[in-house]
């Protein structure tokens, strides 16, 4: 059965696309802020104070250890509030047999150690 598409819906689309990768993108910057703190501190406090660090860890490699923290936590944020908005919409479109995700069972009694 043949949709017809508009340029309303498209366009109603296009935003809600927009605002998704705007929430990502804010969510992935705050956990590269974060990470990069949580990082910063331990790496530079160990070159200060281990002597293994203070000679093997120059500020080249202090900066690649902090900014590769930095840049996972960001996309793995990011990647993470992605799958939740796809999946929140997903559900918010599907039809409404497929809303319905309640367990019915068997009809045989559960296990004492499986009852919720």
């Amino acid at each position: 059965m043949p949709s017809t598409v508009n340029s309303a819906s498209l366009d109603q689309n296009l935003e809600l696309a927009k605002q998704c990768s705007r929430e990502a993108a804010l969510a992935g910057f705050k956990a590269a802020a974060v990470a990069t703190v949580a990082s910063a501190v331990p790496t530079l406090a160990s070159v200060r104070m281990l002597p293994w660090a203070k000679a093997n860890i120059n500020p080249a490699g202090q900066a690649l250890i902090v900014s590769t923290v930095a840049g996972m936590a960001y996309f793995i944020a990011a990647d993470k509030k992605i799958l939740s908005l796809a999946r929140q919409h997903s559900y918010e479109n599907a039809p409404e047999h497929l809303k319905d995700t309640s367990f019915q069972g068997t009809g045989r009694p559960h296990p004492g150690f499986f009852r919720p």
